[in-house]
């Protein structure tokens, strides 16, 4: 059976390495950003600004790498059940560095939402990722500076534009982003002779472009719209696309995964709905 353009090349070897892939993630972000940065420039005052910029660095550029990392050893379907740790956090850090006050029904509906990943986490975790277990801490750290990028845009960036957040968060991050790609050989890479390391530089952009900058763009308007616990409660959507994905592409797919799906949608629901 032939695989293309891939059909030369081992796949037990990664095509980009995970510093390449979150530094052309953070650099398209900042690449398709940069029309909306002069006007956001211009608007923000300078306090502010290096909120911005810190917003970039705690949401998007360090959980990036932090997340690829991870990912070289354990599964996206349990990097995924991980990253809804991200609304416990932003209970944690808005207490203790914002005064971010939680009431009790959605502290319990959170608790709730987390037993549904847990199980999850339960049901997709294999053998072989028991071993590289303390990868986990990763993902771990990343949703803690989710917290800390949520209750930050909630307090200090409450009246802000939210491309204007997402345009200077992320053409701040061009000059670092290129000065990875750079120390970690990217440029030397052999792009004309090879076309699946052109299609992996691709994918890492697009994924920039949609998953990161558009997406940040949707999430600060969340944000703003309805308050950050409830915006930081999407992860709990990620869960159900992997294990969608997981359907179209027949992978076994057990009762756990059921049982910690209706769970997390009780933990969503309980926390959001009216006294």
């Amino acid at each position: 059976m032939k695989l293309g353009m891939y059909q030369n090349h081992d796949f037990s070897k990664p095509l980009l390495t995970p510093y390449q892939v979150a530094a052309l993630r953070m650099l398209s972000a900042g690449v398709i950003m940069i029309p909306f940065v002069f006007s956001a420039y211009k608007r923000m005052e300078k306090g502010i600004l290096n909120y911005a910029i810190l917003s970039g660095l705690l949401g998007s550029f360090f959980p990036a790498f932090l997340f690829c990392i991870a990912e070289t050893k354990i599964g996206g379907a349990v990097a995924g059940s991980l990253n809804s740790l991200t609304p416990i956090f932003v209970i944690i850090t808005g207490a203790l560095f914002f005064k971010i006050k939680s009431s009790t029904q959605k502290i319990i509906g959170v608790i709730v939402g987390l037993a549904g990943s847990a199980i999850l986490l339960y049901a997709n975790t294999k053998g072989n990722e028991l071993n590289h277990l303390w990868y986990s801490f990763f993902v771990i750290i990343a949703t803690i500076f989710y917290g800390v990028n949520v209750n930050m845009v909630t307090k200090r960036l409450k009246g802000v534009n939210s491309i204007d957040i997402a345009a200077i968060a992320f053409v701040s991050l061009i000059i670092p982003s290129l000065v990875i790609l750079f120390y970690t050989n990217f440029f030397e890479l052999k792009f004309v002779a090879q076309a699946d390391y052109r299609n992996a530089t691709i994918a890492s952009t697009v994924l920039g472009m949609l998953g990161t900058a558009i997406a940040s763009v949707l999430f600060y308007m969340l944000v703003k719209r309805a308050n950050g616990l409830f915006a930081s409660m999407v992860t709990y959507g990620i869960p159900f696309v992997a294990i969608g994905w997981g359907l179209v592409n027949k992978e076994a797919l057990n009762i756990y995964h059921f049982i910690g799906l209706l769970v997390i949608l009780f933990g969503v629901y309980f926390a959001n709905k009216q006294s």
